[in-house]
């Protein structure tokens, strides 16, 4: 009898360490396998049990949570909702998560071990931190005036401080409610169809993810390639560009929309925007210096995030010499994002060094310790510091006494470059009115700021220049809410 006691005794004992070797295999081994099931609802439940982490601008949250009862129990609510969506994105139980809400979902939701002094404890025991909080680099009052300058024109605003690259504004224009998009119920999928269907495009953040032809403004990188490069060694001498200025190799004839071009100087072609004279100087540079020199600004750069990524910036390494003409006053292929233009007059106001810009300055856990922080970096030299002192000088006379009048602002010193991009069959669409800037006041001892703006939509006035008459005010306003005047 007791050899049948013995042979139970073990057979139970074998049961029991595979039950226990199969719980760790499932527990264990294949617990993500189980947890990233789609048919495991879980981890989604969990996800909204409590509330979502806030994101922060000026120290304010712009974001909250609400109880709707459901399964998927906290919603997403947000604060100017369309203000802010270009920063926030949105965060919905259908339709997952994008910009900061992407991001930085560990730090809101939670999830992220960095939030936890025992990341071990809560493995083992499931348990869940509260979410964090995401603290932004925005001027709220930057931010209000770039998205009331724009007001129901389609465009987008980007504003940095040339510094350290901290992200003042990026306001893009029709906006939207992310909150439309928080919940399960048919009123989300209705919201999202529209959004989406929309011909104006409002979930599209042109500040960072639509590139135009940047037409005149980027006359600054062809100025700053040819003073580095050694084709111009005076701003005020005069230049051998004819005008009309005819394409290497082509029959094609440039104008200009102003008179007192042909043989301009730099600083007369500058300040009135003289296509033949920086067309010309685009083929004595080269290729190569070109090329580097836009490199050096961020074109071309297919990793820029801050922290969700931002639209590749293009400046053509493969270009015959009327390609280069054309693609050196901004036209031809040349595209590039409102936040690359911001950071080409934020290189000049810094003495030609291009800052990586970043929008999230720290996060926090729920109760403001520290989880993270972020550190200004250089991502190039664009340009040399007297090249940057010379660019400066040409900046300024546009405002002062060329095309960019309408961004003055007294007590400040500001820099500016306007330019209109023709598109379209043809051109003949309404050129896109671009206008970047840098202002410093008076009593400072460096810039505060540095703009980009375009307006697609814009009432262009060839007389007048579009970028200075509808894009320059816009500016300006953003310019003053930083300064604080």
């Amino acid at each position: 009898m007791t050899k049948y006691i013995r042979r139970a005794a073990a057979l139970c004992a074998l049961l029991l360490v595979a039950l226990l070797v199969n719980a760790a295999r499932v527990q264990v081994f294949q617990a993500r396998s189980y947890d990233d099931n789609p048919a495991n609802r879980r981890q989604t439940i969990a996800r909204y049990s409590q509330p979502r982490g806030a994101i922060l601008v000026d120290g304010r949250p712009v974001t909250g949570s609400r109880d709707s009862g459901e399964q998927l129990r906290y919603e997403r609510t947000y604060r100017d909702g369309p203000l802010y969506a270009p920063v926030t994105g949105f965060a919905s139980q259908l339709y997952g998560t994008s910009f900061l809400e992407n991001t930085e979902d560990g730090i809101l939701s939670g999830t992220d071990p960095m939030l936890s002094r025992l990341p071990l404890y809560n493995d083992i025991t499931r348990a869940q931190n509260p979410g964090g909080k995401v603290v932004t680099t925005l001027d709220p009052a930057a931010q209000r005036a770039a998205y009331a300058g724009l007001g129901s024109r389609r465009g987008a605003v980007a504003a940095l401080q040339p510094s350290t690259g901290k992200i003042l504004a990026l306001v893009s224009t029709p906006s939207y409610d992310p909150a439309v998009l928080s919940g399960t119920g048919s009123a989300v999928k209705e919201a999202w169809r529209r959004l989406n269907g929309a011909e104006s495009k409002p979930m599209l953040n042109r500040a960072i993810r639509q590139t135009y032809p940047p037409g005149s403004t980027f006359k600054v990188v062809t100025a700053a390639a040819a003073l580095d490069a050694g084709a111009v060694s005076d701003v005020d001498a005069e230049t051998t560009s004819p005008d009309p200025f005819t394409l290497p190799g082509t029959t094609t004839r440039l104008t200009n929309e102003v008179e007192g071009c042909e043989d301009a100087s730099l600083r007369y072609a500058f300040a009135w925007s003289c296509n033949t004279v920086f067309a010309k100087l685009g083929v004595d540079v080269g290729l190569q210096d070109m090329t580097r020199t836009a490199a050096a600004f961020g074109f071309n750069d297919r990793e820029l995030k801050v922290p969700f990524s931002v639209a590749p910036s293009n400046f053509d390494t493969r270009l015959d010499r009327a390609q280069l003409a054309l693609s050196s006053i901004g036209q031809f292929n040349t595209r590039a994002t409102p936040l690359q233009m911001a950071m080409i007059a934020a290189a000049v106001a810094g003495d030609g060094t291009v800052r990586a810009p970043y929008l999230v300055d720290r996060t926090t856990t729920r109760d403001g310790t520290t989880v993270s922080a972020t550190s200004p970096r250089t991502l190039h030299r664009a340009m040399y510091p007297t090249t940057a002192t010379q660019m400066r000088e040409l900046m300024t006379d546009v405002v002062s006494k060329g095309t960019g009048r309408k961004a003055a602002i007294r007590g400040a010193t500001v820099g500016g470059k306007t330019g209109t991009a023709q598109h379209g069959v043809g051109n003949s669409g309404i050129p896109y009115a671009w206008f970047i800037s840098w202002a410093q006041a008076d009593d400072s001892m460096e810039a505060a700021v540095a703009v980009a703006v375009v307006v697609e939509d814009a009432a262009a006035d060839r007389v007048d220049i579009s970028g200075g008459g509808d894009a320059a005010p816009i500016a300006k306003a953003v310019m003053k809410a930083v300064l604080g005047f």
